[in-house]
C-alpha cells in the first residue's frame, strides 16, 4: 500500500512582519499625529510682514506699559514666537554639532527604549534583561548628566534665553493696538495644543499594540 504524498510544509513570516508593524504602529502614528498638528498650528501664524511692521513699533512708555503690549501680543503672534524660538535654538545646537548629536541619541533612546518599546518585550542589553522600571531609572539619569553635566544643558539655556529675549523685546515694543483675536479660534489652538494630541494618539496605539499582537 502507498503511503499518503506528504505535503510540504513551509515557514511563512508573517508572525515577525506582523510583529515589526505591532512595533513600529505607534511611532508612525506619533510622527503623523505631530506633523498634521505642526502643520495646521503654522497655517494659523501671522503675516512675517505684520510681526515686523515698521510703523507699528514704538517705545513703551512705561515698565507696566511694556508689560501690557507683551500679553497682548504673545496670544496673537504665538505662533510666530515660538517658530523664532524654535530657529533660536535650531542654530544653537547646529553651531554645536557634537552637542546636537548627544541630544539625538538621548531622544532616540527614549523614543526606541521605552515611549514605543511594546510592554510585552522586554530590553535585553548584554544578556541583561531590564525592566521598565529599570530602563525608565536609567534614562533619567541619563538625562540629568546629559542635561546638568554636559554643554548640551547650557546650551538648551542659552538658546532659551535669546529666543524669549527677542520674544520679549518685540512683544514689548510692538504697538497691540490694531491687533486682535478671532472670536472662532479656539483658546488652546497653536504648537502648544499638538503636544497633548499627540502623546495621547500615541499613548492609546501603543497600548494597544501588545493586544493586537496577542489576538
Amino acid at each position: 500500500m502507498a503511503n499518503p504524498p506528504t505535503l510540504p510544509i513551509s515557514e511563512h513570516p508573517g508572525g515577525s512582519q506582523s510583529q515589526q508593524t505591532v512595533v513600529t504602529s505607534p511611532f508612525r502614528t506619533f510622527l503623523s499625529r505631530l506633523s498634521a498638528s505642526i502643520r495646521q498650528s503654522l497655517s494659523q501664524r501671522r503675516p512675517w510682514l505684520e510681526l515686523v511692521d515698521r510703523s507699528a513699533i514704538s517705545r513703551p512708555d512705561s515698565l507696566s506699559d511694556a508689560y501690557s503690549r507683551i500679553r497682548r501680543n504673545i496670544p496673537y503672534f504665538k505662533v510666530n514666537y515660538v517658530t523664532i524660538v524654535s530657529l533660536v535654538l535650531a542654530l544653537s545646537l547646529l553651531s554645536h554639532p557634537l552637542s546636537l548629536l548627544v541630544l539625538l541619541c538621548l531622544f532616540g533612546a527614549w523614543i526606541f527604549l521605552y515611549l514605543f518599546r511594546p510592554s510585552d518585550q522586554p530590553l535585553v542589553i548584554l544578556g541583561r534583561t531590564f525592566s521598565d522600571r529599570e530602563t525608565l531609572g536609567v534614562l533619567v539619569i541619563l538625562t540629568i548628566v546629559v542635561v546638568f553635566l554636559t554643554s548640551v544643558g547650557s546650551l538648551l539655556t542659552s538658546g532659551l534665553m535669546i529666543g524669549f529675549g527677542i520674544v520679549c523685546l518685540h512683544g514689548a515694543f510692538r504697538v497691540p493696538e490694531d491687533l486682535f483675536l478671532d472670536d472662532q479660534e479656539p483658546a488652546n489652538s497653536g504648537l502648544l495644543s499638538f503636544l497633548s494630541g499627540a502623546a495621547t494618539s500615541a499613548a492609546v496605539a501603543a497600548a494597544s499594540a501588545p493586544v493586537s499582537a496577542r489576538v
